[in-house]
């Protein structure tokens, strides 16, 4: 941090929320200023109510410290997490702890017309049980089961199914949420949970999300990496073989052999009924043969198609998610067994293939996390508080 050249709010709050330098003498230390600077700055963001005095840290001797952290109580996050046949919501604090959720088997297919109605219902009745209401919200997340360019929030075109082509999700929540909305695919906002909550000590790493299709992402560096127009880390149209049509027009891509859509296909032609992926998971659990047999080999497909990857990006860590992972070992260890055995000796060196950490929750939270982030980023929080007087409730949408 010895060269920034900011000397913004917006950047005193970064190193607080990252936890590098809470105290005024870590974030002298950080950033080089001056005490006169720094405490001007901290006025702005304790007057604005961003931060609050968290009493004093531990010390070697002498006065302790004040520590500052965010007000987690100054608002509530909105987060949404849209799969491909079931899809999450949660409302958090401003530091993305749960504070409601709910779910249901509602997704891609359904188109955003019936998901966004279903949850603008959902979370007027989840903020009516905090005692909230929608002036409360000061940011809302959104994962979405595809492509997003990041400058405009629209999601991408093309899509597989055309109803999510050109969609602002912005525009189907009602006028009077005064919020930030950050929106990206559900595959990073999984991944941007597991990289900061999960598993912190890898900062590169390839994240699937497993469930009625196949989600991948790339974390390099520390950070999402998004290419040209949000579409990095796409596997699931690699050329695996087969004859099955998939949605993207072609024939033989890994979603038409190892996706949650895939398990279902074959486990109908066995007399199963599934609907879901958590229906899949559901009669993986019971002990049944066949479903055992088609999760394995759809591991084994997934592990087959991350050899390239693998070895072009070579990552510290695969991280396994999605509703599908939950169905554990079973699915899981093929994908490691077919990694650590035939990616090149360099890329599987040390080569970690793990679970998810976070769970059913990890897509909520994720897309907390990316509502926090847009509802605190520096050179905006650094503008607004620039004159003083300005409150975390002015902070929505400008």
């Amino acid at each position: 941090m010895a060269h920034v050249i900011s000397t913004g709010s917006g950047v005193v709050l970064d190193l607080i929320r990252s936890g590098e330098a809470t105290t005024r003498t870590d974030l002298i230390s950080q950033l080089g200023w001056s005490r006169i600077t720094l405490a001007r700055r901290l006025d702005e963001l304790l007057n604005a109510a961003i931060i609050v005095s968290a009493g004093q840290s531990d010390s070697r001797g002498g006065r302790p410290p004040e520590e500052f952290v965010v007000n987690k109580d100054a608002g509530l996050l909105l987060a949404m997490d849209i799969g491909g046949s079931h899809s999450r919501l949660a409302i958090t604090d401003l530091v993305s702890t749960i504070l409601l959720e709910d779910e249901a088997d509602i997704g891609l297919g359904h188109g955003p017309d019936d998901i966004f109605d279903w949850s603008c219902q959902v979370f007027d009745h989840m903020l009516a049980q905090l005692g909230k209401s929608r002036a409360d919200v000061r940011g809302i997340g959104v994962g979405v089961p595809g492509p997003v360019d990041s400058a405009s929030g629209r999601i991408a075109s093309p899509q597989l199914n055309s109803q999510w082509a050109d969609v602002v999700v912005k525009d189907y929540f009602p006028a009077d949420y005064r919020a930030v909305f950050a929106v990206d695919r559900d595959v990073n906002i999984l991944a941007v949970s597991e990289h900061r909550l999960g598993w912190p000590e890898y900062d590169d790493a390839i994240v699937l999300k497993v469930g009625m299709g196949i989600g991948c992402s790339l974390v390099l560096n520390g950070r999402v990496y998004h290419g040209g127009r949000g579409g990095a880390g796409d596997v699931a149209h690699s050329p695996v073989g087969g004859t099955e049509r998939c949605l993207c027009g072609r024939t033989g891509c890994l979603d038409t052999v190892a996706s949650g859509s895939a398990i279902e296909r074959e486990l109908r032609a066995l007399g199963a009924s599934v609907r879901t992926s958590a229906d899949i998971v559901a009669l993986a659990e019971s002990g049944h043969e066949g479903v055992a047999q088609l999760l394995a080999q759809a591991g084994d497909q997934i592990g087959r198609a991350l050899l390239d990857p693998v070895a072009l990006l070579n990552p510290s860590v695969v991280v396994v998610g999605g509703n599908i992972a939950q169905a554990g070992p079973v699915f899981l260890d093929p994908i490691r067994e077919r990694l650590l055995r035939d990616a090149t000796d360099f890329s599987r060196r040390d080569l970690a293939v793990i679970p998810a950490k976070l769970g059913h929750q990890a897509g909520v939270i994720g897309a907390s996390l990316i509502a926090q982030d847009a509802l605190f980023e520096a050179d905006r929080i650094s503008r607004l508080t620039r004159n003083g007087g300005a409150s975390l409730a002015q902070f929505g949408d400008e």
